[in-house]
């Protein structure tokens, strides 16, 4: 998961303060996220895969497709 949610970022050529400010989060925090240090809440999970249109099963490596 934490893979996924850097490469989805990096795809679209994004920073992590870019995201973190899409997702009212300090670069910090998502760092973190993208490090498998800290979990990733739902809320963001879901912000997370409707920006990058995708499904939260994508995201969660319970599948292959976007």
């Amino acid at each position: 998961m934490y893979k996924r949610i850097r490469d989805l970022r990096e795809d679209n050529d994004l920073t992590q303060k870019q995201v973190a400010e899409i997702l009212h989060c300090s670069q910090q925090v998502y760092s973190n996220y993208e490090l498998g240090q800290r979990d990733i809440p739902t809320a963001i999970l879901i912000a997370l895969a409707k920006h990058y249109k995708t499904s939260t099963d994508y995201i969660l490596g319970l599948t292959d497709k976007k």
